[in-house]
């Protein structure tokens, strides 16, 4: 008889059925963020941006894990996952990670993430909260995350983005300056744009009838009015 056992198969859950967000304020800005990311990386199929999505990043261990809000990973190509699996991105950790703070989130729980994403190779860590607003963020130096001295009109290495901060907003500036948007913004914008067309349109009918009428009554007259 076979004395051979088995390995274990370990299992990585895909979710710790936990909500995203607490509230409809981060949550906007949570998919406003990961939306902006995906936008400003939309051509390069080797940039994978994520949001609140396991990252694993020791293969057999599948209690060491987090979830950042947002995740950008430069080398990893685009598609679906369940899980970012360091050891199947080829042993790539996510460079960039943010953090949304909510009323709930504790000292303890954010110093915890900040261990994290320096043990395992983080190279921007931006932590953000929405009311009242301010914006934290660390680089790295060699093994070590060091605390961004001033984040307002910060220009992100790995990104190319720009932070703004003033007491009441925050806005994430992309290389052509314009800012990320949540999607009702860019519904809003498209409506706008959409109003403005028809306008213009509206007026250019008005102005050719005008000279249709003007160009009738000269016909009247007896004038040629293309002479």
């Amino acid at each position: 008889m076979s004395t051979h056992t088995p390995s274990k198969t370990i299992y990585y859950p895909d979710s710790d059925g936990l909500p995203m967000a607490e509230n409809t304020l981060q949550f906007r800005w949570i998919t406003t963020i990961v939306g902006g990311l995906e936008a400003l990386f939309r051509e390069d199929p080797n940039v994978f941006v994520a949001g609140d999505l396991f990252w694993y990043p020791v293969e057999g261990d599948n209690r060491t894990r987090t979830a950042p809000d947002a995740m950008v990973a430069f080398g990893r190509p685009k598609g679906d996952r369940g899980s970012y699996m360091q050891w199947d991105e080829d042993g790539i950790p996510p460079q960039v990670v943010f953090e949304v703070l909510s009323p709930g989130n504790r000292f303890g729980e954010m110093a915890r993430k900040l261990a994290f994403y320096e043990r395992f190779g983080v190279e921007e860590y931006y932590l953000f909260n929405p009311e009242p607003v301010w914006l934290e963020g660390w680089l790295r130096e060699g093994d070590t995350l060091h605390e961004i001295s001033e984040t307002n009109g910060w220009l992100s290495p790995r990104l190319g983005v720009c932070f703004e901060l003033t007491d009441s907003e925050f806005r994430i500036l992309g290389p052509d300056g314009r800012p990320f948007e949540s999607y009702m913004d860019i519904v809003r914008r498209a409506e706008d744009e959409r109003r403005r067309a028809d306008d213009e349109r509206r007026r250019a009918e008005d102005e050719r009838r005008r000279a249709d009428r003007m160009a009738e009554q000269l016909r009247s007259l007896g004038l040629d009015p293309d002479a």
